[in-house]
């Protein structure tokens, strides 16, 4: 039979795109290489799956075209993700910064979903297929040539959707395969690189750093591009921590990272308040009513701690207003792909139609999810972004 679509990946994008098209009366295949779907929203949230966030919109996500995903955040929007989940069983509770979590806190609950529709729907989902070459004939036919367990197939369909995801967590089956389809096609690929990752110290800080592993401060940390206020954690090798990977995304090796220990107070205010009681207190005292103790007395390094607050002069003061409030790291690199939660990067937005994600050269291909060159902060964007692209592509297949 010849499938109105392939669907190569049967993850987040995949699955709404092979539910949506159902929904039109389209049938498709989806191509999975693992031997479950949704591998790496099983994965996401710790088991739990952040499947959305309440207050995603276009500023939350990077691209070389930051208008680009305007398009197809408006044709499904969170209100719609919530809708269609709801729908199907699963109502969401909102943890930190609108993160939506399903009641029930399992993952497993959302690929059921996905899986109990596929089935309603006729929609055919093959596991253990690994595609290995896709090719168009005159006729604008697509064929798939696809890996089933020890058998090489074909298969015929008049689309091709790229949803195979991008390079994080390749013991989860994770490939370069959707931009090396791209080039195939002659389609440009924006220079990937990992993002939401851990990033980190080496050299003279190194050992500092890693004596404070497992201790996390709510902090403000910035670049020229950027600002996240959430936690960071110290690890054995650097720094991560939802306000780390934050900025990981739009860090480049060699740049600085300025850290605000306290965002929410002014130490030189503290300081003053303590000369006025009489300034008797040590800094470190000070510091301790401010941080963990352990981390205070790290603080040492940079800090005269052991110093009455009355006996600091005015360039001391100064010493610690500048470490607390504009503590300044120059990370070494990051923990590269198997410890990203995603990919920067990806096919080049300006080859695609932002309105239906179809390759503007290729008739009938079509590039959603992680694989494109947009990436969302950390918290839900990208999977809203991956069910978003799905549902959008769908409609054009």
């Amino acid at each position: 039979m010849i499938y109105d679509a392939v669907i190569v990946g049967g993850g987040a994008c995949g699955l709404m795109c092979a539910v949506q098209a159902g929904y039109l009366g389209k049938k498709v295949l989806v191509l999975e290489k693992n031997d479950k779907a949704g591998a790496k929203i099983l994965i996401s949230g710790g088991g739990r799956c952040n499947y959305t966030n309440l207050y995603a919109g276009p500023t939350n996500f990077l691209s070389q075209n930051e208008h680009f995903c305007t398009s197809t955040l408006a044709q499904w929007t969170v209100d719609d993700t919530v809708n269609f989940f709801e729908t199907n069983g699963i109502f969401g509770q909102e943890k930190t910064l609108g993160q939506l979590f399903p009641t029930s806190n399992k993952a497993k609950d959302v690929v059921s979903v996905f899986e109990r529709l596929m089935k309603e729907l006729g929609q055919d989902l093959l596991m253990n297929s690994e595609v290995t070459a896709i090719s168009q004939e005159e006729t604008l036919l697509f064929n798939v040539h696809y890996r089933h367990l020890d058998r090489q197939e074909t298969v015929q369909s008049r689309s091709v959707v790229m949803a195979s995801g991008g390079l994080p967590i390749a013991k989860m089956g994770a490939s370069d395969f959707s931009l090396k389809m791209a080039r195939q096609f002659d389609l440009k690929v924006v220079p990937t690189a990992p993002a939401l990752v851990p990033l980190t110290i080496t050299g003279k800080d190194a050992e500092w750093f890693g004596a404070l592993a497992g201790n996390s401060v709510f902090c403000k940390v910035s670049n020229e591009k950027i600002s996240f206020e959430e936690n960071i954690l110290f690890t054995h090798w650097g720094l991560s921590g939802p306000a780390i990977l934050q900025i990981s995304s739009y860090w480049r090796p060699g740049e600085l990272i300025t850290i605000n220990l306290l965002p929410h107070q002014d130490i030189t205010s503290i300081i003053k308040e303590e000369r006025q009681k009489g300034g008797k207190r040590l800094l470190l005292h000070v510091l301790q009513d401010l941080f963990t103790r352990k981390f205070a007395d790290a603080l040492g390094k940079y800090l005269p701690v052991d110093k009455k607050i009355a006996s600091m002069s005015k360039v001391e003061a100064q010493q610690v207003y500048q470490t607390i409030h504009h503590f300044q790291v120059k990370p070494a690199g990051d923990k590269g792909y198997d410890k990203a939660e995603v990919m920067r990067g990806g096919v080049d937005t300006e080859e695609l139609s932002s309105k239906s994600l179809e390759a503007l050269k290729c008739k009938g291909l079509f590039f959603g999810g992680e694989c494109v060159d947009v990436t969302g902060w950390l918290g839900g964007y990208n999977f809203q972004w991956a069910w978003a692209s799905g549902y959008v592509i769908a409609q054009h297949i």
